[in-house]
Order: C-alpha cells, then structure tokens, then sequence
C-alpha cells in the first residue's frame, strides 16, 4: 500500500508489495525489492538499491550527499541487503570515488534511533547499532558485532566478528574477532565471553581461545607473539580469525588492554 501523500518518482522501481507511508519520498534511482515497509516520513533517494524484507522507520533518510568536503557530485550509492530494521532517524550515505563510491549495509541487521552510517563504509551481517551510533567513513563491521549506544567509530576503523563495543566508546582502534572493547578511547578487555556463549560455541573452543587471548596480548609485541602459540593453538578455527584479522592490515593500530607493558 502507498499513501496518497507518499511522492514516489516514476522512474523508481518499487516492487507491487512495498509499504510507503504518508508523506514519505522515494527519489528517481531508487529501487526497493518486496515486503519492505516505509513508514511515514522517510526520504530515500540517490543511486539507492533497498532488499526485501526490511522496515524504515520515521524521519530516516538513505541516500543524501556524503558529507565529505572531497566530494565533487561523482556518481555513488547505496546497496542494502534484506530484513534489516533502521529506526526511527536513521541515516546512510552513500560512498564517494576514494572508497569505491559505494557503501554496503548486508542482511538482518538493527540500526537503533539516530544511527549514522557515513559514505564507503560496508556493513555485513547480523550486527546491531544501539542508539545514537555514529560510524565514520571507511568502516568495515563484520558479522554479529554489537555496538553499544552513543558510541563514535573513527573512520577506516575495523570492528571485528562477534565482538562487542561498550557503550559511550570512542573507537580509535580496530577491535579483534571475539573481542570486548569499551573505554573513553577504547581498550580491549577480554573476549566476548556472554556472546560466545549465545552463539554456542563450545567451552573447548572458548578455553583455547582465551589461552591465545593471554598469549598474544601479554605485551605490546602481539604480533611477535603470535610466533608463540602452539599448533593446536593456532589450528582452532576462531583463533586463525583473530590472527587473520590482525595480519591483514598491519598499519591500522589494534585495540590492545590498558595496562599492557
């Protein structure tokens, strides 16, 4: 059903079964695939491609100008995946020609009230923004991440699989797989121990997780350090994501305990 105050472009591809309420407005080069409900208010525009099964709630607004200064009017967009929820006064930009012109938003994510998404940032799957999240330009947010409200991650950061954000963080640093990270700019203080648990990984797996944890961060040489773990050690399966995660970019700095020597 589309509302009759609903201003919809005729040149849009809205599928037969989306949901536009009142007063909402979808611009020219928007496409939006079935079951998707817009409430009311909402403005959609720009090279913006919207999956089925989500639900954008009031005053949320996908597809404006990146608010970036280098920003010359370059052809971008936005790709948004399927059964995502963005609440109310959510915002996305789409990239810019420094970051491949494109941001990416996967599936079954919940972006909570006054979440930003800035330009080039791709987020993939099952993660949820608590209120007031405001993610720079550049971010990478990997699988089941939870990012606790009112945080600001700095731009080109990487926030790693299944690992949790404390609230009111300031993310300077990438934060590993599995990782808990929170403080005014943010520490590593362990695993996500309650979020291993509910993804039911075993107690094995968490126990040789966390056996590589105390080895790796006993000191500010962790990469060195990772020279020192034994095979078994290195051959666990979520241990090789954390090790990965930290050789694949060797010049972002990693979120590393605070009293580490």
């Amino acid at each position: 059903m589309i509302h009759k105050t609903a201003i919809i472009s005729e040149t849009s591809k809205i599928a037969e079964n989306v949901e536009v309420g009142a007063y909402s407005i979808i611009g020219p080069n928007v496409r939006i695939e079935n079951n998707t409900k817009i409430h009311s208010h909402v403005n959609i525009e720009g090279n913006t491609s919207i999956g089925s099964g989500n639900e954008i709630f009031p005053f949320s607004s996908i597809g404006t100008p990146p608010q970036d200064l280098k920003y010359k009017g370059e052809k971008n967009s936005i790709i948004i995946g399927n059964n995502n929820k963005f609440r109310e006064y959510v915002n996305i930009n789409p990239g810019t020609k420094q970051g491949g012109g494109v941001t990416k938003i996967g599936n079954n994510n919940l972006l909570m009230v006054y979440c930003h998404i800035a330009h080039d940032c791709e987020i993939l799957n099952n993660i949820v923004l608590a209120n007031n999240v405001q993610v720079g330009g550049h971010v990478h947010i990997q699988e089941n991440a939870i990012v606790g409200g009112s945080c600001a991650v700095h731009q080109f950061s990487r926030i790693g699989e299944s690992s949790m954000i404390g609230g009111m963080t300031g993310v300077l640093s990438d934060v590993i797989p599995f990782g808990l990270s929170l403080g005014n700019r943010n520490n590593l203080v362990g695993l996500n121990l309650i979020g291993l648990r509910r993804a039911k990984i075993s107690n094995e797996n968490i126990k040789i997780m966390q056996e590589a944890y105390n080895i790796i961060f006993k000191s500010e040489n962790f990469r060195s350090n990772i020279e020192n773990l034994n095979s078994e050690i290195k051959e666990n399966i979520y241990v090789n994501k954390i090790i990965d995660f930290i050789n694949s970019d060797k010049k972002r700095p990693i979120s590393l305990p605070e009293n580490i020597k």
